[in-house]
């Protein structure tokens, strides 16, 4: 990846917001992908058992998904 803002890191952002963890995927952050992942579709399925109240931790884990993609900076 080239800096912040560059191209590569909206198309991961985008990628972020359709599937998350997909964004550091296309990064090449394999690990962060899994942990974001897992966490928050595991909130998310969560949240359909207790009727969206666990959508107070869904949501903002997949805005900083999206986020965290948007400012990654490589080395």
């Amino acid at each position: 990846m080239a800096s912040q803002g560059s191209t590569g890191n909206v198309i991961a952002a985008v990628c972020s917001f359709f599937i998350c963890g997909l964004g550091q995927l296309v990064q090449g952050r394999i690990l962060a992908a899994l942990m974001f992942c897992l966490f928050t579709y595991a909130a998310y399925g969560i949240a359909g058992f207790t009727f969206g109240i666990f959508l107070i931790i869904a949501v903002p884990l997949h805005i900083w998904c999206i986020i965290d993609a948007a400012l990654y900076r490589g080395n």
